[in-house]
């Protein structure tokens, strides 16, 4: 299915919204890419992230910082699906906003470590995976300044069947702005 207007004019949306943050924010943008598994099906998927300033929670060691992003994840050609609705043909579109935790301060080995849990929207089709306009969007990684390696699953929580949900493994490549 080709990208509609609708879902481009999200995208673009939501691109100009974080293009308009203020300059005074420290952000770290990074281009993601890498395989996304159905079940045991890949396909490619890729996303664009900005993660901005780390605020204490408390007097605790953990800090959060807003997270939003822009994804896409490919269509796949699976027979075992071709009659069933929805199929896994698709492409989606997926925007997202949460928040990721990291525990200790810069100078710590273990601070590069983060999760992050974002709510998220998709547009441009329904498949097996993702099947609903809502999804949720869990992410284990590791960031080192430009670099980042993370697992990221997303599903509607099974609060609408199918729900096989996307698990994928993605390396990124950032700057700070």
């Amino acid at each position: 299915m080709r990208s509609s207007r609708v879902a481009l004019g999200v995208i673009a949306a939501l691109s100009l919204s974080v293009a308009a943050l203020p300059a005074t924010a420290e952000t770290h943008i990074e281009v993601q890419g890498g395989r996304s598994y159905m079940d045991s099906h890949p396909t490619d998927a890729f996303f664009i992230e900005s993660v901005f300033n780390a605020y204490q929670i408390g007097a605790s060691r953990f800090t959060w910082s807003p997270d939003v992003s822009i994804g896409y994840i490919n269509g796949r050609n699976v027979g075992r699906y071709a009659d069933s609705h929805p199929g896994v043909n698709n492409n989606v579109w997926i925007g997202a906003a949460g928040a990721r935790l990291h525990y200790g301060v810069d100078g710590d080995w273990y601070h590069p470590f983060f999760f992050s849990f974002q709510l998220a929207g998709t547009v441009g089709g329904r498949t097996q995976a993702l099947s609903s306009p809502y999804e949720f969007v869990s992410t284990l990684g590791w960031q080192w300044k430009n670099f980042s390696f993370q697992v990221r699953h997303i599903s509607n929580g099974s609060f609408k069947e199918p729900n096989r949900g996307e698990t994928m493994a993605l390396v990124g490549l950032g700057f700070d702005i």
